[in-house]
């Protein structure tokens, strides 16, 4: 399923570097989720978890830009964010029914992490 996908493109080291970003975005998501949506009602940690997810998938591809300019010579510097995401697109990324790629589906796997977190006990 994933044989075309562009992260088999790159060099061993940049895939890990990737492995690396997406791993640190991944875990730096899902600890402001639990931070911040803990203490709110269901109807907050659902939506709060929904809007953080939104965010990830508007701002994040900067992050990665940022990455992927360091590992090819003459993209431009520039801004890949604008204008902001729809909120549809999120939704159907967490549906799996965007691309099927390992970004979107990995995306998808964090939408439904992003929900179910803030209900974890704390310790």
């Amino acid at each position: 399923m994933y044989t075309q996908d562009s992260f088999f493109g790159l060099s061993v080291p940049g895939q890990i570097g990737l492995l690396c970003i997406s791993s640190v975005l991944f875990l730096m998501m899902l600890w402001v989720a639990k931070r911040l949506l803990f203490a709110l009602p269901i109807w907050g940690k659902l939506t709060g978890g929904f809007v953080l997810f939104w965010l990830f998938v508007w701002c994040s591809p900067q992050v990665y830009y940022q990455y992927y300019h360091l590992l090819f010579d003459g993209l431009p510097h520039q801004w890949v964010i604008w204008p902001p995401r729809s909120p549809v697109e999120a939704l159907q990324l967490m549906l799996f029914q965007g691309p099927h790629n390992l970004s979107a589906h990995s995306q998808g796997v964090l939408g439904w992490l992003l929900l179910l977190v803030p209900f974890a006990g704390r310790k």
